[in-house]
């Protein structure tokens, strides 16, 4: 295996995009990444999409957004791992380039959400679900995440102020960026008094739904120092998947895909999470937060949540999350998260993102999850 980096990047703000399709999204996020690394073609297209067949009514998003954005000819296609789709498309580009069947591959995370709205976008959305014992008994992801939470919370004595932290730290990293799709603050004391969609989750906790694209370039480390003056290597890669449905779960409250990932990805980087400068985790609800610090070795089983309420998890804290707001206040734009987190992760690395700015940023731990932990992928992103 080839050592591989990240050479260019793009991404649109993460929002309502009533006035363009799948493939415009698309197109504005790849035309970008392809300036950002001074390139007209590339040798493959790899798009990261979870719900384009029943949000878009839209598959083949490959030869699709490869055509409209110019690249017409080359390999493309789409993967799919639900959320986790952004991640499982870039995954697949690395191993692209590094194995050398491909020598530069662009990965593009797309999703169009706002295609639907209220019910309809709820039943689209739990097509990531299981068919047979989940969706058809009317469970969606986030009666699951609250049905979860609950457990949390009982199991370890908390109540919901013991989550705020996540949220208010998202808001606050979120209102800096120009990305996010919201940039309200989050006052101490009003998390547990938000309006409630699946109690115990409300509207504080749960990432909104949005349209988005972001879109990275991977060449070999060789040719990408030719390229650009500062490379984004990728040192580390790890997927792992834990039971779709969370009845079947022996341990209910510990992600196994989170675990296997992070600590295939970290091996492979010759690295421990000492290490680790930022991590850009799959905060779609705060529980997966909690749980998501724990499976990956930076707090204790049970102890995920009092990162957040200690304040190490804030930007000039001991382990900065969501940097740019996360999917909670950046928005949750499904299959491309995963993008958006490497985007945001190269921004940093690069000593570029602004006012969100980390001092001293050399190693980016970067991780985005399948429904409820059931598809965990990870990477570490170093310069």
């Amino acid at each position: 295996m080839r050592d591989a980096a990240i050479v260019g990047i793009g991404q649109i703000p993460v929002g309502e995009h009533w006035d363009s399709s799948l493939r415009m999204l698309a197109a504005d996020a790849i035309n970008a990444a392809l300036e950002d690394a001074g390139l007209k073609q590339v040798d493959a297209v790899y798009v990261g999409n979870a719900y384009g067949g029943t949000l878009s009514s839209q598959t083949q998003l490959g030869a699709l957004v490869a055509d409209y954005a110019g690249l017409r000819g080359v390999e493309a296609y789409t993967i799919e791992a639900g959320d986790a789709s952004g991640a499982a498309a870039l995954r697949t580009g690395y191993l692209a380039v590094a194995s050398g069947a491909v020598e530069t591959a662009l990965i593009i995370g797309v999703e169009k959400c706002t295609d639907m709205i209220a019910s309809a976008r709820v039943q689209a959305r739990g097509a990531s679900l299981d068919a047979d014992y989940e969706a058809t008994h009317g469970a969606t992801l986030t009666a699951l995440a609250a049905l979860l939470m609950r457990r949390y919370m009982h199991e370890y004595g908390l109540d919901l102020n013991a989550f705020e932290g996540f949220s208010i730290n998202a808001h606050a990293n979120g209102a800096k960026s120009e990305f996010a799709m919201y940039r309200n603050l989050i006052k101490p004391g009003r998390f547990a008094k938000a309006p409630m969609v699946a109690e115990p989750v409300s509207l504080f906790d749960t990432a909104p739904d949005a349209d988005g694209a972001a879109a990275v370039i991977i060449t070999s480390r060789e040719r990408a120092a030719d390229l650009v003056p500062q490379p984004i290597r990728i040192t580390g890669s790890g997927a792992a998947t834990d039971t779709l449905t969370l009845h079947d779960r022996a341990d209910l409250l510990w992600l196994n895909a989170v675990e296997h990932s992070t600590r295939k990805a970290l091996t492979q980087a010759g690295i421990t999470t000492h290490n680790v400068n930022l991590f850009e985790l799959h905060d779609g609800f705060t529980v997966l937060s909690a749980m998501a610090l724990e499976g990956a070795g930076f707090a204790a089983r049970g102890e995920g949540w009092k990162l957040a309420q200690s304040g190490a998890i804030t930007l000039t804290g001991s382990l900065p999350i969501s940097t740019f707001g996360g999917l909670k206040a950046r928005g949750n734009p499904a299959g491309a998260t995963g993008i958006y987190q490497a985007v945001e992760a190269c921004l940093q690395l690069r000593g570029t993102a602004g006012a969100n700015q980390i001092a001293d940023t050399r190693t980016a731990l970067i991780q985005n999850l399948g429904g409820l932990g059931s598809t965990a992928i990870t990477h570490v992103l170093q310069v």
